[in-house]
Order: structure tokens, then C-alpha cells, then sequence
């Protein structure tokens, strides 16, 4: 998996380098550097919707359980930092939110089901969101695009009823009761212990309809908010457009960028997308570049540092165990 992984990424890289090239360094660099001081404001807006995200993961963890906003919108940062930075295909991620907040007072199985069902529904709001975007270039006419999204679309629907038939299932407990038919010794029966605590704390936050809504609200309204840092991003290149524009090239662009989820950062993906989107709005493909590219900074800025501090975290929990293996070492 590792190995198929950074194939896909040099393959990305590879596209992601010649259509560089294709359109000219030179131009795309210039469009860029237009932004100047602005990618500091595109970063910290990302703020913005990164705290209502983090608002809807919350909503999900309403049973007492729960850590402060603060923690969780910690949490969140790093997951995106991981994600975006690292290749996990998009699902590193969630583990390492899940885990920060289990080393928070979040009981196992309650920290790793709030992540599979924020996992669903970010991509159900998701799907909401393309609609949007879908029915804004319907407005445009390009019915050979819509047509193909919709496709697109339509498969990720059918993809994501089943994982939720899965999950109403117990999709853990059997998929490790298959497992321990190849052995049955205490380990196994431990491990279908936790998969069947996960599968119920799945199953508690489903049956709470109403959290599960305003959690939906929250993140749709996320996901909208975000179309304001391409609006931004473009008004510093110089190249201002509407908000229906934006809303549309944000939309479709996070469509694209969720379709290439294995390729890490789905670079090169994410270019070639912002291309095409980007001449449906009337922007040249060097803009679009400079857009995406934009995106880019804005993920190195808030990524790396999260990288950072996650596994400073990490490094303070494991120190204290080793210095205590040590020391039963010495005694020996």
C-alpha cells in the first residue's frame, strides 16, 4: 500500500510538473506573486471553516464525553495537517484526531466511532455541496460536464449507502469475527471486544437523529463558507469573481480533489481540475494554476507546523514509557 502510494504521487507530481510547464513557470509564478502578503489572509480565513467542521464533529460527541471546542479544533488542525501533507489517503487523518482526543478523556470506541461518522458525513454533505456546484453549471450550460459529475456523483452515493447499511450493521465486530476464525487465541477475542464497543458507540450516535442533523447543518455550511477562500484567493491575484463563480469552482474543485484521494495532496489532480473549472469561469489556465498553487501555501502554512506539534504531542507520551523501560532495564 505504502509502495503504490508514493507511485500515484510521483505520477501526480508528474502531471502536476507539466502542466507547470506547459503553461510557463514564468506566467504562473507572476499571477502569483500578485498575491503577495494576501496568502496570509486566504490562510487564516481557512480558520474559519476549519472551527465550523470542528463545531459539527463536536455535535456528534453530546454525552458528557465530550473535550473543549479548543481541543477539538487541535485535533481537527492536525487531522487536516495529516491528510493534506502525508500519504494517507485521506484517512490518517481521522486516526490521529481520533487518538488526540482519546488521550483527552474520550473513551476508545466513542472517539473512533465520532471519526467513521463524521467520516459519512462529511462525504454526504459533500455530495449536497457538488449538487450546488453541479446546478450552478447547469445555470452555465456545460450539460457534458454536469452529465459526467453526475455520474460521478451517483456512484459515490451508492458507495456510501452501503458503508452506511455497514455501519448500522456492525461492520467491525464481523469483519473481525471472520478474523478470528483463523485463530482463537485471547487476543482475538479482545480485539472482537473493541470492534463491537466501536460498532455500538456507532450505532448510539446514529440514534440520536437530531445531533446528527444540526452535525449535517454545520458541516454543509462549512463546506459553503470554504468557497470564500477561492473568492479571496482570486481577489489577490487580481482576478476577482462572484460569489456564484467562487461557490462553484470550490464545490467542484473539492470534487475533484476527493475523486483522487489516493494520490497524496491529489497533486497534479488538483491542477488539471482547477484548469478546466477554472476556463468555465473565464479564468486563463495560469490564474488557475496560481489558484491552486495558492491552495498549496495555504496547506504548507497551517500543515507544517501542525505536523510539528502532532508529533511533539506524540514524543511527550511515548518519552515517560521509555524512560520507565529503561529503568526496569537497569534494575535487571
Amino acid at each position: 500500500m505504502r509502495k503504490s502510494g508514493y507511485m500515484l504521487f510521483l505520477g501526480g507530481l508528474a502531471l502536476f510538473t507539466l502542466l507547470i510547464g506547459y503553461h510557463g513557470l514564468a506566467d504562473v509564478a507572476a499571477a502569483l506573486a500578485v498575491a503577495g502578503w494576501g496568502l496570509v489572509w486566504v490562510t487564516l480565513f481557512h480558520l474559519v471553516p476549519l472551527i465550523m467542521n470542528t463545531v459539527a464533529w463536536r455535535r456528534l460527541l453530546r454525552d458528557g464525553n465530550c473535550p473543549s471546542l479548543g481541543v477539538m479544533v487541535w485535533a481537527r488542525w492536525i487531522g487536516e495537517s495529516v491528510n493534506g501533507l502525508l500519504p494517507a489517503a485521506q484517512v490518517g487523518g481521522y486516526l490521529a484526531k481520533a487518538r488526540l482526543i482519546m488521550h483527552r478523556g474520550v473513551p476508545g470506541p466513542v472517539s473512533g466511532a465520532s471519526v467513521v461518522v463524521e467520516l459519512t458525513v462529511n462525504v454526504v454533505t459533500q455530495i449536497v455541496f457538488t449538487l450546488i456546484g453541479v446546478g450552478l453549471l447547469f445555470y452555465i450550460g456545460d450539460r457534458e460536464v454536469v452529465t459526467a459529475v453526475l455520474i460521478g456523483l451517483g456512484i459515490m452515493a451508492m458507495l456510501v449507502m452501503g458503508f452506511c447499511l455497514a455501519q448500522r450493521l456492525g461492520m467491525f465486530g464481523g469483519f473481525v469475527r471472520v478474523l478470528t476464525r483463523f485463530g482463537s487465541d485471547r487476543d482475538w477475542q479482545s480485539l472482537v471486544g473493541g470492534a463491537v464497543a466501536l460498532d455500538d458507540a456507532i450505532r448510539r450516535i446514529y440514534s440520536n437523529r437530531r445531533s446528527l442533523i444540526v452535525a449535517g447543518l454545520w458541516r454543509l455550511c462549512g463546506w459553503i463558507i470554504g468557497a470564500g477562500e477561492v473568492w479571496l484567493a482570486l481577489y489577490f491575484l487580481g482576478v476577482p469573481v462572484s460569489a456564484k463563480d467562487a461557490l462553484l469552482l470550490e464545490s467542484l474543485g473539492q470534487a475533484v480533489r476527493a475523486a483522487a484521494f489516493l494520490i497524496p495532496g491529489a497533486i497534479g489532480v488538483q491542477e488539471g481540475g482547477f484548469i478546466v473549472l477554472g476556463s468555465l469561469v473565464g479564468l486563463g489556465p495560469e490564474v488557475s494554476l496560481a489558484l491552486s498553487l495558492t491552495k498549496r501555501v495555504r496547506e504548507l502554512l497551517l500543515g507544517i507546523p501542525g505536523l510539528i506539534i502532532w508529533q511533539a504531542a506524540e514524543g511527550r507520551r511515548l518519552w515517560p514509557r521509555k524512560q520507565k523501560a529503561h529503568r526496569k532495564l537497569v534494575i535487571k
